[in-house]
């Protein structure tokens, strides 16, 4: 992002105006409008003459509560003055009577009902020694309960939790731990002083019958020792102690052993304004350290008005919208009226959560109130609304604003035309700064910065190079962002050599790297899938001394899983956390994928585990990943298996979930599964599209229901979704099989009436028809018109073509389709010997002698690439040897070397086992046809396209 954060964006810094070629005005000035609070403090009142009421016990190690409202009970004694008693009323020299402090403290709980629920009192603090032997000589035979042991407390399905992060909330907790099973509750146990704080520990709960609850945290507690936001967790089974010692704390409550707290207030003005002195300076001169900055607010006993909104304001900064909210309705719970600065901070937190929702439920309370909304509140609507990409909103806060406040100034200008630009709204981006231009309004530097990056997410180079050229003519030195537009530009449309001059250039001016232009370079050159420049551009970052950040590591593991240099990356990803940087599932993602489309899976769970164990919750797209492998290795149990956990942890199947489970089952050729999950993906609500329909035809057509694929077809129609070049490719493929030339001859005629235009699978697909049905005429034209039309036949092609001419018997065709492919500079792979060795054995004992020279040649050239056959292979070939060279020859003595290493042996025991195997049946075009049955299945490999679907 090129803008910076609202608040600070300059307003007036530009000479001249951005689309106009007017002379600069420089009397012209703009005032900006900011969310800020005086930092003096207010005079401090006299120190009033009163009398306090002196406390039981006065240890000066026991601090003051943070939350003044806890601590009122029915049963306290002893009345405790509150601030606003000693300010307002100095005749306080008697002690209240008992009945009075009753009365007062009936009346104050009875009022603050919710509060008590809020914030329970804590338990009693030991009391001292003293009144500790005085307790025990007045009750001695005070009754204890005998409670039952604490395996009698347990819980089924509730684990414990510790070494918990303090800052951390229920909902983080109950969304990590949902992966094992579904949660009934999350128990966060609070600090004692601190009751914003947890105290490191807490439990979880799993629902459900008690048998799944208890599978459930027996998983959860097998990963004892996860990293969990820095810290190592403890996970274990609860053992029932917690809810024991709250039965015993609920037992002395009702004997009336509860404590009290009399801690003195001394000198309360003079702690109370320290305290907020204190608060000030904390936030002005350590705001990134908020645990500080949040200690210091609590150990305000009684904050005013202005605490509470620089707190705010503190939050809003960060983003953060609960605690802010928090704050807010802690100040109204106190009587204080919140101004236009407090709506307006808490406005902007939501604005910097997203959550807009809530932020135009505040401004509807501003106006219910009564309270002005600011040019400053609008400005923050606007740029909230753009955050989203929600133009239309942001267009109507905007026109509202020119409504109410005149003039405008360059920030809210500056925000609305960010809006714009977010979504590719170019032509109304650039009306804005015309419009803004006309009311003598200078665009600062940041506006160009807006308008270049929206002219590269179009793909724009000449205007954006435009705006960079006008940003000099005003005057502007351009910065590191503006060298960052031009080379994110170039990196998002291939360009990358231009990219690396504007990167010299750069260097040249005087500005150096950082770590986004770095990042912008290697995702230019991952496009390219250039690997090697990629790493050149990380070395070059490391020796300017940057430290790579969890973006630039999760490019360079891509980049390794690219290349296919799985280990690399796993070890990555290790060095990784060594520098203290936590893991993405965007990080494991890529070498999941890797290993699963390699076929490891074994591999593949290993990483998936310690992805878990990394503190990282898997996602649908993990999950899809694994699903993916085992679908590819036909592993469609274990498929299914995935499908049931990522259910069970409580992640939704997507389309791509269903669909790749789908296209596995059609691989099988199991049209019924196929349509079962069809059915539910159809049920869940999710979106069918053309893939979904592509796995219901695979498994009609794998499975010869031509008729069932015809249906399908139409009710693709019904739906409006087109059919495409693979489809064909399907149906084609289908009719092939069956040897249905006229079919798929009138399929290619329909593409072509509809323009999609056939490729290299549907022309390999007709000639595999044409072979089947004995129309070798018609492949051979079909080879012609490739050639016609540009298209290449590749080795697949061939290989179908070789078989072809084997099933005719013409040996001689095959070999001279064999000498064709090599002169095109194909290399022939190991179908295309089994294929042509397969049917030239056959026919060699009624073939004439060039057909051994054929046979000898093509042995030769086997053995000079290293090809072996399998077992079943060298057996059929041999039978076929035997029937030409009885006692053994050159052609046998060739062909044995590309038998298995273990022949010999394996020979020996078929020989004394089974001595007369000459006499069985032939069956080559089988055994052919199981190199031919993936001729046109070689387009289901993923390639960048499915992968971003994946994503």
């Amino acid at each position: 992002m090129v803008m910076d954060s609202l608040v600070s964006l300059p307003t007036s810094h530009c000479h001249s105006p951005l689309f106009t070629s007017k002379p600069h005005s420089s009397s012209a000035t703009t005032t900006s409008t900011s969310v800020s609070f005086s930092l003096s403090p207010p005079p401090q009142p006299p120190e009033p003459n009163i009398r306090r009421p002196k406390s039981i016990n006065s240890s000066p190690k026991h601090k003051i509560s943070s939350n003044p409202l806890k601590n009122f009970s029915t049963t306290t004694p002893t009345p405790t003055p509150t601030p606003t008693t000693s300010t307002t009323n100095n005749n306080f020299s008697h002690a209240p009577s008992p009945g009075e402090t009753t009365r007062t403290t009936q009346s104050l709980v009875s009022k603050l009902r919710l509060s008590s629920k809020l914030f329970p009192p804590p338990p009693p603090p030991p009391l001292l020694h003293d009144t500790r032997k005085a307790t025990q000589i007045s009750e001695p035979e005070a009754p204890s309960p005998e409670l039952e042991k604490p395996e009698n407390f347990r819980q089924h399905g509730k684990i414990f939790i510790g070494n918990l992060p303090s800052w951390i909330k229920k909902h983080e907790v109950a969304e990590f731990f949902r992966q094992f099973g579904p949660i009934k509750d999350v128990i966060v146990i609070k600090a004692h002083n601190e009751i914003h704080r947890n105290a490191g520990f807490g439990f979880v709960i799993y629902g459900g019958p008690p048998p799944v609850a208890e599978k459930s945290a027996v998983k959860a507690v097998e990963f004892d020792g996860v990293e969990f936001h820095g810290r190592v967790l403890t996970v274990k089974l609860d053992d029932g102690t917690r809810l024991k010692g709250k039965a015993e704390e609920r037992a002395r409550w009702v004997e009336g052993y509860q404590g009290q707290d009399l801690s003195n207030k001394s000198k309360w003005h003079q702690e109370r304004e320290g305290s907020r002195r204190l608060f000030r300076k904390v936030l002005d001169s350590e705001p990134e350290n908020w645990q500080k900055v949040v200690i210091a607010f609590e150990r305000i006993d009684k904050p005013s008005r202005r605490e509470f909104g620089l707190m705010v304001n503190y939050y809003a900064r960060r983003g953060d919208m609960h605690r802010a909210r928090e704050t807010f309705e802690r100040m109204r719970s106190r009587g204080i009226e919140p101004t236009s600065h407090v709506y307006t901070n808490l406005v902007h937190a939501y604005a910097v959560g997203r959550d807009m929702e809530e932020a135009l439920s505040c401004v509807r309370k501003m106006k219910e109130e009564g309270i002005e909304i600011t040019l400053v509140t609008y400005s923050i609507l606007v740029r909230g609304f753009a955050k989203i990409g929600n133009s239309e909103a942001a267009d109507y806060w905007f026109e509202e604003a020119k409504e109410r406040h005149t003039p405008l100034n360059a920030i809210i200008y500056g925000n609305i035309v960010y809006a714009h630009c977010q979504t590719c709204n170019m032509e109304r981006a650039e009306a804005l700064v015309r419009e803004m231009e006309e009311e003598g309004i200078d665009a600062p530097i940041d506006i160009y910065h807006t308008m270049m990056d929206g002219y590269t997410m179009i793909g724009n180079e000449e205007k954006c190079l435009i705006v960079f050229e006008r940003l000099k003519e005003c005057g502007f030195t351009p910065s590191i962002i503006s060298y960052g537009c031009l080379i994110n530009l170039y990196a998002k449309i291939g360009k990358v050599s231009k990219a690396l001059e504007v990167s010299k250039m750069m260097e040249s001016a005087g500005i150096k790297h950082n770590m986004k232009t770095y990042s912008m370079l290697i995702n230019g050159y991952l496009k390219l899938k250039d690997w090697a420049n990629a790493f050149a551009i990380f070395e070059d970052l490391v020796k300017d001394g940057l430290k790579p950040d969890v973006v630039l590591y999760n490019n360079i593991i891509q980049a390794f899983c690219g290349m296919g240099n799985m280990d690399r990356a796993i070890h990555t990803v290790k060095e990784m956390q060594k520098e203290r940087h936590r893991p993405t599932t965007r990080t494991f993602m890529p070498i999941i994928h890797g290993f699963a489309r390699a076929g490891e899976m074994r591999r593949a769970l290993e990483v998936f585990d310690m992805m878990r164990r990394s503190g990282c919750i898997p996602t649908v797209h993990t999950f899809n990943a694994l699903i993916l492998g085992l679908t590819e290795k036909r592993q469609m149990e274990k498929a299914v298996e995935i499908l049931d956990e990522m259910t069970l942890a409580g992640i939704t199947p997507n389309e791509h979930t269903y669909t790749t489970i789908m296209h596995g089952y059609a691989s099988l050729g199991d049209t019924g599964k196929a349509f079962e999950y069809f059915s539910k993906l159809r049920n869940e609500g999710l979106e069918l599209d053309v893939y979904t329909y592509e796995a219901l035809l695979k498994a009609c057509c794998k499975s010869g229901r031509m008729q069932s694929a015809l249906v399908v077809t139409k009710e693709m129609a019904a739906q409006n979704i087109p059919r495409n070049t693979f489809v064909y490719n399907i149906l084609i493929d289908g009719w092939a099989r069956r040897g249905d030339v006229w079919e798929a001859a009138d399929l290619i005629q329909q593409m072509k009436q509809e323009g999609v235009q056939p490729d290299i699978h549907t022309y390999t697909s007709f000639i595999n028809a044409c072979c089947k049905a004995g129309d070798m005429l018609r492949a051979t034209k079909s080879i012609q018109e490739m050639d016609a039309i540009g298209i290449k036949p590749n080795v697949k092609t061939y290989t179908t073509l070789i078989h072809g001419w084997a099933r005719a018997s013409l040996p001689e065709k095959a070999l001279k389709c064999f000498e064709e492919m090599k002169l095109a500079g194909l290399k022939p792979d190991k179908a295309v010997y089994h294929c042509l060795m397969t049917s030239l054995l056959s026919r060699a004992t009624v073939a004439e002698a060039y057909i051994y020279s054929g046979v000898l040649s093509v042995c030769r050239e086997m053995i000079v690439s290293g090809l072996t056959v399998d077992m079943g292979t060298a057996v059929h070939w041999s039978r076929c040897l035997r029937k030409i060279e009885r006692s053994g020859g050159e052609l046998t003595e060739a062909l044995q070397k590309t038998f298995p290493p273990d022949w010999n042996s394996y020979h020996t025991i078929a020989a004394k086992s089974d001595p007369e195997t000459d006499d069985e049946p032939e069956s080559d075009d089988e055994d052919n046809d199981v190199y031919l049955d993936n001729v046109t299945d070689g387009d289901n490999d993923l390639d960048d396209e499915d992968l971003n679907r994946l994503w």
